[in-house]
């Protein structure tokens, strides 16, 4: 495989002609770090892709500005056999490299500071990071102890030699660092609390809070609040877990929101949207009413949204298109109800408060947003 040309173009793609970033993504072999990985085909269903049996598709999609899913549920990519059809959701990818960059260019990166990469993935962030800034300076950690063992021999070829740990950030991170970069959804609240342990006072912080995609960035000062902003970009990283796979998910009430008549029936003031797609709706949805899960079905021209909460709320939204949805809604909160105030606020304003507003995190892990008037807490 005639890698260095492809790897070159990824970085000319990626990177800017002066990025110090150029060289470390023109000259990592990324297919050694992804040599097998799962794709969806046209029906969901996830099919197992192996980069020797085919070097041209694996050339192809490891030097593609892709994320590349590694693990669907427990079953990671090196482990499957062909004819495996894992169900599920995706539990660990390698990011597309263009949102690697983006990362480690908010966390200020500088010779000589203590980096944690935190969600190792298939170790692309560190074999970045170590390229550009000795290897002896990067710690990687995940939860997935088969993720670290891996990412550490394929860097190791490659003749780089960061740390790895294998840990449930949510619990404990041992060490503390200068910079930590998470390119995992970290749980505000509690779950963040380790992390901003592990900060060093005067250190910097790069990651998304989960459920959302905002890029939240900032400093650590003596009085250990996280000072920062919400960054005007977005990122889409799988949560933070704390096994093999996700806790399971709320199956029973999707079921109930996909046939039952809500205890609320009405006529909803917006077309049906695919939440979890729509970045920024989905983000102050978290904001406002954290906790809530997504669904989303087409047939043809009907496209129907469900959302579900562990409280036991539910709401179907089913239309035709763009016509305005039948909506069922039950339980003790009314979710499409929440989520037409943010869209109304979306569409009054022109824009939500969330991108740029800025961010104050607590020791105790709790995420308080604030913009002009408009204040909010996560966690």
């Amino acid at each position: 495989m005639d890698w260095e040309s492809r790897a070159r173009s990824l970085a000319n793609q990626v990177t800017d002609p002066d990025s110090r970033w150029l060289a470390p993504v023109a000259t990592i072999p990324r297919h050694h770090l992804v040599p097998r990985w799962w794709d969806a085909d046209s029906s969901g269903t996830w099919v197992l892709r192996d980069g020797e049996s085919d070097t041209e598709a694996w050339a192809e999609a490891a030097y593609s500005d892709r994320s590349l899913v590694t693990k669907v549920g427990r079953l990671h990519a090196d482990h499957a056999k062909p004819d495996d059809r894992p169900g599920g959701l995706p539990t660990s990818s390698a990011t597309l490299p263009s949102l690697v960059v983006r990362m480690l260019r908010y966390a200020r990166l500088g010779p000589g500071l203590p980096l944690l990469d935190l969600g190792t993935g298939a170790g692309g962030l560190a074999a970045y990071a170590s390229d550009r800034f000795g290897a002896e300076n990067v710690t990687s950690l995940d939860v997935d102890a088969y993720l670290t063992s891996a990412a550490s021999e394929r860097l190791a070829s490659m003749g780089y030699h960061p740390r790895f740990v294998t840990a449930d950030a949510t619990e404990h991170v041992p060490g503390t660092y200068e910079r930590i970069v998470s390119t995992v959804g970290l749980p505000a609240g509690r779950g963040l609390r380790p992390v901003l342990a592990a900060l060093e006072p005067g250190g910097r912080l790069a990651t998304t809070i989960g459920r959302t995609c905002l890029i939240i960035t900032g400093w650590k000062h003596g009085d250990g609040d996280v000072l920062g902003q919400v960054e005007p970009d977005m990122a889409g990283f799988m949560l933070t877990r704390s096994g093999d796979d996700y806790p399971p998910g709320l199956a029973e009430l999707f079921a109930l929101a996909r046939n039952a008549e809500g205890d609320e029936r009405s006529t909803g003031r917006y077309p049906v949207v695919d939440v979890a797609n729509a970045w920024e709706l989905r983000s102050m949805l978290e904001v406002t009413t954290p906790g809530v899960e997504l669904g989303y079905e087409t047939s043809g021209r009907q496209r129907t949204a469900y959302l579900v909460h562990p409280d036991g709320s539910w709401a179907r939204a089913a239309a035709e298109w763009t016509d305005r949805p039948e909506v069922h809604q039950s339980g003790p909160q009314r979710l499409w109800t929440a989520l037409e105030r943010v869209r109304n606020r979306l569409n009054a304003e022109g824009s939500l408060p969330l991108l740029g507003a800025r961010v104050r995190i607590t020791p105790d892990g709790l995420c308080h947003l604030s913009r002009g008037k408009w204040h909010a807490t996560m966690g």
